[in-house]
């Protein structure tokens, strides 16, 4: 979380997704009364949103004007039953396409004829729409494009119910509250580590007689620390690019191959600041449809010119009583990577045109201020979260959760431990996964002491 404008900009996770009694993030807000009391409400807890927060929404058309919302309706409807499918396939031997945006396009070719009655024009802006639902869902599994992630274990991800909520006070405070329970000290920030050496005997520098120990860690500016056992929670993009360097000896094969197989893409978030609102107080989200786009046929693929037509929108952030005026605009992928590169000053023109474009109104003010997330561009996260991608599957998930040494009899088991989202294999992309994927190397740590000592 991060003061902007009157309120705070939420940089990196910004819903509890599906705050229900079976998701731990919601229960210790709960517990710790850090939610408003809309949040807390039974029969919001029993909402079925699927992932994707059933808001006020308005879609503009890069036309100028509102787009009907009975066509929107009807060509999200289809989407959502297509998407709701593609559970059929998991297990399968032979799905019938590698990906997800595959098999999605393949069914949309298929309705084609029979859409919007037959009537061209109707036809044309539903497949439009079609084409913002597919960057919609990009930005939900992080990923630059559905062709990227793998069909037939999509299903295996696990939407707990419950209508999505934010922290008024702001993701972090939770973070703030559980650190505030340990012994001051106990938590080292901005302490980059270069290298984890494991399988090693360490020992304290001139400490000739004393404990030895497997693993040593090994700062980037020069401090070491010994340790027998180490949780490494760093996100998957890093492993990808530092994997071979940051674990010596390095990572048996088995596990450097489900590095390489799963996926790992980036969704950034945009705030734009306005001294008035343009939309109405009961809009939540506006949605952006480019009218000439369809997805049946290839996106532009020059990002400097068409980077900004993969945003998908912006939520309005709420209450306006804390927040200011506030959107937050959300766009994956490439294009996302791109947006990353750019000066503040062009990022603010590029959203300035499609506001007054999506609005039909030229004189739209722009935004007075800009801010935005670069996942991406950060060396220790190199993107946002991971998705299981084509070619991978959940047995990757769980080989890259698994301990090491792998050999169960090794006199000092459970050296490197893994935990962070992309070690859950239902609850992946989700902070209540990688929560819950620290719980279990808690507690995997807890049985090993508590086991006997062998006689």
């Amino acid at each position: 979380s991060f003061p902007a404008a009157s309120g705070l900009a939420e940089m990196g996770a910004h819903w509890i997704h599906g705050p229900s009694p079976g998701n731990p993030v919601f229960c210790l807000a709960s517990q710790y009364g850090l939610l408003g009391p809309e949040a807390a409400r039974e029969e919001n807890q029993q909402v079925e949103g699927g992932g994707h927060p059933p808001l006020p929404s308005v879609t503009y058309g890069s036309s100028g004007k509102v787009l009907n919302p009975k066509a929107v309706r009807e060509a999200r409807d289809l989407f959502y039953a297509l998407l709701a499918s593609t559970r059929a396939f998991q297990g399968s031997k032979e799905p019938p396409w590698p990906s997800v945006g595959q098999y999605v396009r393949a069914e949309i070719a298929r309705t084609v004829p029979t859409m919007a009655g037959g009537q061209e024009d109707a036809r044309r802006l539903q497949l439009a729409v079609l084409a913002a639902c597919l960057k919609l869902e990009c930005c939900i599994s992080g990923t630059h494009s559905m062709d990227l992630v793998g069909l037939e274990p999509f299903g295996e991800y696990v939407s707990l119910p419950g209508l999505d909520c934010t922290f008024p006070g702001g993701y972090s405070s939770l973070a703030e509250r559980l650190l505030s329970d340990l012994p001051e000290g106990a938590v080292l920030v901005n302490k980059a580590v270069r290298t984890i050496h494991w399988q090693g005997s360490f020992r304290e520098e001139g400490d000739g007689g004393g404990r030895v120990f497997p693993v040593r860690v090994e700062c980037e500016d020069g401090d070491v620390f010994l340790a027998d056992h180490v949780i490494v929670t760093v996100p998957l993009g890093f492993l990808k690019e530092r994997y071979q360097e940051f674990f010596q000896p390095p990572l048996p094969e088995r596990k450097a191959q489900a590095i390489r197989n799963l996926g790992f893409g980036t969704n950034n978030k945009i705030f734009l600041e306005f001294e008035q609102p343009f939309w109405e107080p009961e809009q939540q989200l506006l949605e952006v449809v480019w009218e000439d786009e369809s997805p049946l046929e290839e996106p532009d693929a020059d990002l400097e010119a068409n980077w900004f037509k993969k945003l998908i929108g912006f939520v309005v952030l709420q209450p306006p009583e804390q927040h200011g005026h506030v959107l937050c605009g959300f766009i994956a992928g490439k294009e996302s990577e791109h947006m990353e590169t750019l000066s503040d000053a062009e990022v603010l023109s590029a959203m300035t045109h499609v506001l007054r474009t999506m609005t039909g109104n030229p004189d739209l003010p722009a935004p007075r201020s800009v801010l935005r997330s670069r996942w991406h561009s950060a060396p220790y996260t190199r993107g946002s979260y991971s998705y299981v991608a084509v070619g991978s599957s959940g047995d990757d998930i769980d080989v890259l959760a698994q301990p090491l040494p792998e050999d169960p009899r090794d006199p000092r088991p459970l050296q490197l431990l893994f935990a962070g989202e992309a070690t859950h294999r239902t609850f992946y992309s989700t902070t209540h996964g990688a929560l819950l994927s620290g719980w279990r190397e808690a507690e995997r740590l807890n049985q090993l002491f508590q086991a006997p000592v062998p006689a």
